[in-house]
């Protein structure tokens, strides 16, 4: 089996600047994890972008929509920033069919340490394994469907939430 892997950016790749006092982004750390994490799924890594979730436009989620269609594979998983994870997984969901599409992200960065990444990925990547058609969201090992999760900010973590 095959899972594509389509980075966005989000906490998950960035990095602390000391001098600056700053996170930002230098490069995605995907590559860096499968392999510390032994992945022995095919997974291929593509990057598309390096961008906070908040400054996240429609014409970004159209780019990850036209990366999730013209993908070869039926199973993707898509790193994204968790401040707007779910408004991106609506995107997808009202506009893809037929594929499997499993987005994750980190609350805190893969480089600062104490990183909740590294499981969140190795989690998006099984369940993406074994889902349905459709979209989820996958965080700290849990899997929501894209219409019933939301990220609670008090606690910081994704709760499930009921359809409206």
């Amino acid at each position: 089996m095959r899972v594509r892997v389509l980075v966005t950016g989000g906490t998950f790749d960035k990095e602390y600047d000391e001098i600056r006092g700053v996170l930002h982004f230098r490069r995605t750390h995907l590559h860096e994890m499968l392999r510390l994490g032994r992945c022995r799924l095919d997974a291929p890594v593509q990057t598309l972008m390096l961008k906070d979730s908040l400054a996240m436009a429609e014409a970004d989620r159209r780019r990850i929509l036209n990366a999730c269609r013209r993908a070869k594979e039926t199973r993707l998983v898509v790193t994204h920033g968790t401040d707007t994870m779910t408004d991106t997984a609506a995107f997808l969901a009202k506009r893809l069919a037929g594929k499997t599409v499993v987005l994750t992200g980190a609350m805190r960065p893969y480089r600062v340490g104490s990183s909740d990444g590294l499981f969140n990925l190795g989690s998006a990547l099984s369940f993406a394994q074994v889902l349905p058609p459709g979209v989820f969201v996958a965080m700290n090992g849990l899997v929501f469907p894209w219409d019933r999760v939301r990220k609670d900010r008090r606690r910081g973590i994704f709760v499930a939430r009921r359809r409206s």
